[in-house]
């Protein structure tokens, strides 16, 4: 893009936003100016910010018209808010006219020439109202008057007329103020480590986009209230970042330094105010960063000394003064609040009312508050114990009352069981109302447990279009820059988005519109032909159903050619051709999520590369969601994502391995099952079970975890299916304790990462819990697997129920082999299992019984010498008898062999049925 199309772009961004943001304040106005109209009550506040914000825009604009109209009405609200101007028929109509005025130079998307005669008799009419364009204007805490904003002079109607009041008898100004220097302090951060960064990587000019934005940042606030010397410098600074970007410019460690020195200087400037520094030291500055911006040598700069402490303020302005000596002269002088310091208190108290909360804070009353309900449900079991107690009480108080119709003729004794049946009758009384009040107890505590787990969580919420800001300009721009016709709607703004969620879901939502675009939505002449509006429509909407976050993002594009898919994917030797013939629409749509999966064979700046769906994937899983695709051939495209409502809470499967509880996060498990252990079936060396249409791999939970091994086994395992596309895995627990909603406990930062583990959470019974990460289990399986270290799951229950017959394992690298001796082993009653190498077959050996190894020699990563000397020299293993099997005939062969430890050494060449079961029958007798 060329340096003329990027100041363009930047134009019309800008325009537009000011745009936008004029619509909706203009809006607010109207609609308390109506208010007003019907003498109703009006909170000011709201019309207050509107001004403002139509005027701060206005500046960033640099739409001068609109920000004298917005500065006149705000003044004016101001009067109203005070009691200093009355609200007649003439002042509503001034301002309406006003707000439909600025309405409509909203509605003119660039900005027009100077004032109008109109403009200018209608900032007259404002002017009349006290606080008007008449009234004096506001100075900086020092006095002085302010600067009036760049591209305002001061004969415009904007500008404002010689001060004689200080500023901060406004109390709106201070709250500016004060935001201003906030924003500054987290721009600088921004500014101070990028600026770092370069120095140390100049090659790193990835991070000028960013410098340039904070810098722009600190502008557009300066701006706002109007500091100019921040304004001045932040201004230069941004060109510099510019001139950089376009390789105009490339820093030095001396331009470095000034740049610092400029952050130094407007982190002061928030912090102390414009009095904190001089006209010189501003001007010494800028024209240092002046000789950055010429690319010439970068002039030492002083940095910006603290200003001296100032002296405190007269004691009538002091908010801790001491009290007046005579008490009856304090009464004498108190006088009633003004309009203007009741609106300062007003003001002061909506400050004190919101609080900056980091987020490392928030997420700690998240845990805390987890915790608190997690107490509460611990007074349930004692209540349940006292109701024990209660009914043991009353089997006693039965056993006395037997007692009593035993017992006769001793007085005494009739006396003591009275009594003693009297004072159970008493405990059982307070017995009952104390367990009466814990139980009342418990209902509120576990309430209000609830509620503040609730009110937690809802803190922790944002509309899901503070996420979608950027997204109507972008689908905007791409599809103008592919010559395409969008309407974007977006849906369910105000849907409530946990913060970390709608940080995360950026990205996969950008690649997916820019996806619709650029692959669904046609071009204008494409869509006529095919009778359809010129104008695509694509829709991207959120809400909450059944308990998770729904994301779709739909178009009513072309869709996917299903076709097309299926030879793509057997041209890319994926699957063979009959299995892409049988699958179905779902599975094939889950092939475009796979990494470097492109429909497209072009690559172009807006998609094409395969990685974009990749990511989108990727990003959801990580937040144990799921992302599905659909599609109408020729009408259109789905995406649609599962997102669980806060990553701080998680429903999850409770599982028990090795006696401790462990937890599945549910959305990552795709199947539960109670699996028969006739079920399980071997090939290859591995097991697998049938799922539907699909074979699924058995592993074995206590080895993943590294637990111990089950001493007893069930008929049926409980089993979990994990993973997707083809290579899911069942993983064998011990039992299911069913489903919970577990408050996610960060693991301490020093533990670092711990294999098959994301987090922690606490039980209702206060024991602790770990969460398991899915990702990171389904790739320790596959290094199990890889490895030929996979535990073998017996195929029956160790109660004397294994099938009849003396087991042999045979051990060969050749499927066929394998296979010919099986049948004819099996065909004699023999049971048999295979294993596909050495060391796979020592692992066998290991974890199974069996009364007969049958080996080759030649196998790759351990051979059959190997695994024959290993099995002599475990004393566990030594009796076992084992043959050798190989094509290997050679004298010095067998005997090494038989060296080894081999009972029998048979050569494949020679050796048909009854040579191999005679061998067989000689070792371990008949079947």
């Amino acid at each position: 893009m060329s340096e003329r199309s990027i100041d363009n772009w930047n134009e019309h961004a800008m325009q537009d936003l000011f745009c936008m943001e004029a619509e909706s304040q203009c809006a607010v106005l109207l609609q308390g100016l109506q208010k007003l109209a019907l003498a109703a009550e009006t909170d000011m506040a709201p019309l207050l910010k509107a001004a403002q914000a139509i005027d701060s825009a206005a500046w960033m604009a640099e739409r001068e018209r609109e920000g004298a109209l917005a500065k006149a009405i705000g003044k004016c609200l101001q009067a109203i808010e005070q009691g200093e101007w009355q609200v007649d028929a003439a002042c509503l109509e001034d301002l309406s006219g006003a707000v439909s005025r600025l309405q409509a130079l909203a509605a003119e998307r660039m900005p027009a020439g100077g004032m109008s005669e109109e403009d200018e008799a209608l900032l007259a009419r404002l002017a009349r109202a006290p606080g008007g364009n008449g009234a004096v204007p506001e100075t900086d805490s020092a006095g002085e008057e302010e600067t009036p904003a760049p591209g305002v002079t001061e004969d415009s109607p904007a500008a404002d007329p010689p001060a004689t009041e200080p500023a901060s008898s406004a109390p709106e100004d201070r709250s500016m103020l004060e935001l201003f220097a906030v924003e500054v302090e987290v721009q600088s951060a921004i500014l101070t480590g990028g600026l770092l960064e370069l120095e140390q990587d100049p090659g790193q000019t990835g991070r000028l986009e960013e410098l340039m934005r904070a810098a722009h940042s600190i502008k557009g606030a300066a701006r706002m209230v109007d500091v100019s010397p921040a304004v001045r410098i932040a201004h230069v600074m941004e060109d510099c970042f510019v001139a950089a970007q376009k390789g105009e410019l490339a820093f030095t460690g001396e331009h470095i330094d000034v740049l610092l020195a400029g952050v130094d200087m407007l982190a002061l400037i928030a912090r102390e105010g414009s009095a904190a520094v001089t006209e010189e030291e501003v001007a010494a500055l800028a024209g240092a960063l002046e000789a950055v911006l010429a690319g010439g040598p970068a002039p030492a700069v002083k940095k910006p000394a603290p200003p001296a402490k100032k002296a405190a303020p007269p004691a009538q302005e002091n908010t801790a003064s001491p009290p007046p000596a005579d008490p009856q002269a304090g009464a004498a002088e108190e006088k009633p609040a003004t309009p203007a310091q009741k609106t300062a208190a007003a003001a002061e108290a909506k400050r004190d009312a919101a609080i900056r909360v980091s987020a490392e804070n928030l997420n700690r009353l998240m845990g805390l508050a987890g915790e608190v309900q997690v107490v509460s449900q611990g007074l349930q079991p004692f209540n349940d114990a006292l109701l024990h107690l209660k009914q043991r009480q009353a089997e006693v108080i039965s056993v006395l009352d037997r007692l009593g119709n035993v017992i006769e003729g001793d007085e005494y004794v009739c006396n003591l069981l009275t009594d003693a049946q009297q004072r159970m009758a008493n405990c059982r009384e307070m017995l009952t109302g104390q367990i009466s009040e814990l139980d009342d107890y418990a209902c509120r505590s576990q309430g209000l447990a609830a509620r503040l787990n609730r009110e937690v969580v809802s803190s922790r919420m944002r509309p899901f279009m503070d996420g979608a800001q950027g997204f109507q300009r972008m689908v905007r721009d791409v599809a103008r820059s592919l010559g395409k016709q969008v309407d974007f709607v977006i849906r369910g703004q105000n849907t409530p988005v946990d913060r970390d969620i709608l940080e995360r879901i950026e990205a996969p939502l950008n690649h997916l519109l820019r996806n619709a675009i650029d692959h669904g939505i046609e071009d204008p002449a494409e869509r006529e032909q095919a009778g359809k509006p010129a104008r695509a429509s694509l829709v991207l909407e959120a809400q909450h159903s059944a308990g998770m976050l729904s994301i779709r993002v739909e178009d009513d594009g072309r869709g996917i050619d299903l076709e097309h898919l299926r030879r793509k994917i057997v041209s890319r030797k994926m699957v063979s051709e009959k299995m892409a013939a049988q699958m179905m629409e779902s599975e094939l749509m889950e092939f475009l999520f796979l990494p470097g999966f492109s429909t497209r064979d072009d690559v172009t700046e807006i998609s094409g590369r395969g990685v974009g769906l990749d990511v989108v994937h990727s990003v959801v899983q990580e937040m144990r969601g799921v992302v599905r695709a659909t599609s109408t051939p020729g009408k259109g495209m789905c995406f649609h994502m599962q997102l669980p409502l806060t990553l701080s809470v998680i429903r999850a499967l409770l599982v028990e391995v090795a006696g401790e509880p462990w937890a599945f996060p549910l959305a990552r498990i795709e199947h539960t099952l109670k699996l028969p252990r006739e079920r399980i079936e071997q090939n290859e060396g591995r097991q697998f079970f049938t799922h539907g249409h699909q074979h699924v791999g058995l592993v074995s939970a206590h080895q993943i975890l590294e637990m111990p091994a089950p001493e007893n086994e069930a008929e049926e395992l409980p089993v979990v299916i994990l993973g997707e596309r083809m290579s899911g895995y069942g993983v064998v627990v011990d039992r299911f304790l069913g489903e919970r909603n577990l408050v996610v406990q960060p693991l301490d930062p020093r533990l670092g990462k711990i294999r098959d583990v994301s987090s922690g959470a606490i039980l209702d019974d206060g024991s602790l819990c770990l969460i398991l990460d899915v990702d990171d289990m389904l790739r320790s399986i596959d290094i199990i697997v890889s490895g030929g270290r996979l535990d073998r799951i017996s195929r029956a229950a160790e109660t004397g129920e294994q099938k009849e017959g003396k087991r042999i394992l045979v051990v060969d690298d050749s499927i066929t082999v394998r296979e010919v001796e099986r049948g004819m082993l099996e065909a004699k009653g023999y049971v048999v299992e295979v294993a596909v190498d050495g060391m796979d077959g020592w692992n066998a050996v290991r974890t199974g019984q069996y009364d007969l190894v049958i080996s080759d020699i030649d196998m790759p990563r351990m051979n059959g010498f190997e695994l024959v000397g290993k099995l002599k020299q475990d004393p566990v293993l030594k009796s076992m008898p084992v043959m050798i099997v190989s094509y290997k005939d050679r004298e010095e062969d067998r005997l090494r062999g038989l060296e080894a430890g081999a009972d029998y050494y048979l050569t494949k060449g020679s050796f048909h049925d009854e040579t191999l079961l005679d061998a067989v029958r000689d070792l371990i007798g008949e079947a």
